[in-house]
């Protein structure tokens, strides 16, 4: 696992200022403590920092093929390369490594492009060709791995793995996109490609890049796409066996590494059956780590002890206090971008406490997704029952009206809350399923957003993110369809981002066994009564681990990785987010209503309404603000110190 970046001019054969690229290339030092290299040629600069994995003695990059004429910085893994290269060296190739990049190098001059098909694995790697005058970015298919990029107006490419390293250069504008104002208020990440600054796009999943000096950039063309056929025969038994096989494969493929290797385990049913199968696949106790929380309403770990006590792991527990909220400005600096997942601190911590112990970790990330875990699938199947019993145009009206007269009431029971069905009934599916993973919904972004940032939207609305990937889903079965949509926003733009940076922090990597992409592929061709039937969710996976786990942990209710938010801004946080949402720094953009603020804050505070998500994606846009835009303005733009001589590799 590493950090990359570089630079290319995309017009000529410009030189590339060697501080300049070292300064982008250290501000991911943390990615990768082992080591960091440059390549500077006329016109490209290429830097890695490297966390070594596999091949630690001789892996290091930027990486050559035989004669030099291609080079390659590559951050993630690639679990089938050891059955690749065979392949390669029939066609003539010979490998100085035992690495996985030196397989992305040949694979590029073997297959161009296409080599990106034969890769199974989480990736981001630049590849430079010297001979085709070609730099060539991509992306895993799940999006485990991030890529940004930016074209300045002077022709210049800066790409990197955090948005951190293109800030570094000193030549990205720090315009903010409002339309990636309103898709954070809406999701609590920016999704895919956009970023927060108008010039910076991310690389979306599944997409490559191919950019040939002197042409102009092209937009970036996709690869692949996990397609819903949902028209598999196979019975619930041999479907069981079978996701047993691929799950087996999907974790050996995970368990290469040179350096100690371990899993999170929370308890819940993704990371027992990693845990699982880890067991059965090693000849030594698997490492585990678990954190625990000191407020028994989030505390999981008596589960998760259940399951290393079964399979006997080496197993880690550090208890964390339910008031860990001292990494606001922390996470806001970490993720470069406003970032409203508050489950990041627990992650964080959990990431820093495995760094302890291993240097790889599994997880469970993915499950939810793939084999329909969430709740929020269950109640979207309900209304969509619900949706399909009355025409459109009864349906709409009535409910459209119910939802807009019937009060919030998210003090009552939940057989009372009935408002946000009522306004789900009256949408499309695509439009429902929208509102109710908002985390503020269209109408309060319309109260909290100035009338003169409405303007400036121009009537764009975060659905359109939605749309958007509907319209690529190729189906229209309702659970496939949101689990497509889950696939292509909230597991890269919120799931995966959390991860990443949170375990990079820690220089951890992390791999995610149900995210492999056969694995997806094949589960896409299952129906839906195999993922959800009746009011459970994950029925395949729960079935196929009845062997291996024992009913509480298989069918207990899901907790989830949560802080308690509405508690903290009643109390020990209640100063700081007024402070904070009333404070100066948002009133300074003129984005927001001043009066709307006031009433989120002080309704909360009196305990009349939850606000607490709203507060937290409010909280965390203004640390952003003063942790990232406000740094980049206020510090000057200066030359990192020379580098060290022996970290240039110089043609």
């Amino acid at each position: 696992m590493c950090g990359i970046t570089g630079i290319f001019d995309t017009r000529g054969e410009r030189a590339i200022p060697q501080p300049v690229l070292h300064r982008m290339n250290e501000s991911q030092a943390h990615r990768g403590p082992d080591e960091g290299s440059l390549h500077l040629e006329p016109g490209v600069g290429l830097g890695h920092r490297r966390l070594s994995i596999i091949d630690v003695a001789t892996g290091q990059q930027p990486l050559f093929n035989e004669d030099g004429s291609v080079a390659i910085v590559f951050n993630g893994e690639i679990y089938n390369f050891q059955e690749v290269i065979p392949e390669l060296q029939a066609l003539g190739h010979v490998f100085r490594t035992r690495s996985d990049t030196e397989v992305i190098v040949h694979a590029w001059e073997a297959w161009g492009d296409a080599c990106v098909q034969r890769l199974r694995g989480m990736f981001a790697f630049a590849l430079w060709d010297r001979n085709r005058q070609t730099l060539f970015l991509a992306r895993d298919r799940l999006g485990v791995k991030p890529m940004y990029y930016a074209v300045l107006d002077d022709g210049l490419l800066l790409f990197g793995s955090e948005l951190k390293s293109l800030l570094a250069h000193g030549g990205l504008k720090r315009d903010i996109d409002p339309l990636a104002v309103e898709e954070y208020f809406a999701l609590g990440y920016v999704a895919e490609p956009r970023t927060i600054f108008t010039q910076a796009q991310k690389l979306s999943p599944g997409h490559m890049l191919s950019i040939r000096r002197g042409q102009p950039v092209p937009d970036p063309k996709p690869y692949w796409d996990v397609r819903f056929t949902l028209d598999n025969p196979i019975t619930a038994e041999d479907a069981c066996e079978e996701l047993r096989a691929r799950l087996t494969e999907s974790v050996r493929l995970r368990l290469i590494s040179e350096v100690p290797l371990g899993a999170f385990l929370s308890g819940g049913v993704d990371s027992s059956a990693v845990v699982a199968t880890m067991a059965g696949l090693s000849d030594t106790p698997v490492h585990t780590c678990s954190i625990a929380f000191d407020d028994p309403a989030f505390n999981e770990a008596a589960f998760a002890q259940t399951v290393a006590d079964r399979y006997k792991t080496d197993h880690y527990v550090e208890t964390v206090k339910s008031d860990d909220f001292d990494l606001i400005d922390t996470l806001a600096r970490l993720y470069d971008e406003p970032y409203a997942d508050s489950s990041a601190i627990p992650t964080y911590r959990v990431c820093q406490l495995a760094r302890k112990r291993v240097t790889v970790a599994l997880s469970g990330d993915g499950g939810d997704e793939s084999f329909g875990g969430y709740r929020r699938y269950r109640l979207h199947l309900m209304e969509e029952r619900m949706r399909s019993a009355l025409p459109a145009g009864v349906r709409q009206p009535l409910f459209g009206l119910l939802g807009r007269v019937y009060p919030k009431a998210d003090w009552a029971p939940r057989m009372f809350r009935a408002k946000t069905t009522f306004e789900g009934m009256a949408r499309t599916s695509v439009e429902a399923y929208f509102h109710s993973v908002s985390i503020l919904r269209g109408p309060m972004r319309s109260q909290m957003f100035s009338p003169a940032f409405k303007h400036t939207l121009a009537g764009y609305d975060a659905q359109q993110v939605f749309t958007r990937h509907a319209a690529q889903a190729g189906t229209e079965d309702p659970l496939a369809l949101i689990q497509y949509l889950d696939l292509k926003t909230y597991l890269v733009g919120d799931i995966n981002t959390k991860v990443d940076r949170a375990s990079m922090a820690h220089s951890l990597e992390v791999r995610e066994p149900l995210m492999d992409h056969k694995l997806v592929e094949w589960l896409g061709t299952l129906p839906s009564s195999l993922k959800v039937r009746g009011q459970e969710g994950k029925y395949l996976l729960k079935k196929a681990m009845e062997p291996k786990l024992p009913a509480d942990i298989l069918y207990r209710p899901k907790m989830g990785f949560s802080v308690p938010l509405a508690r903290w801004f009643r109390g020990p946080l209640k100063q700081r987010v007024r402070d904070a949402v009333l404070g100066e720094r948002l009133m300074s953009t003129g984005w927001f209503n001043p009066d709307y603020l006031r009433h989120l804050v002080d309704a909360h505070q009196a305990g009349t309404r939850d606000y607490s998500s709203p507060l937290w994606t409010l909280l965390m846009f203004e640390a952003f603000l003063r942790n990232v835009v406000d740094a980049a303005m206020t510090e000057p733009v200066q030359p990192a110190a020379t580098a060290n001589p022996d970290l240039i590799v110089a043609t």
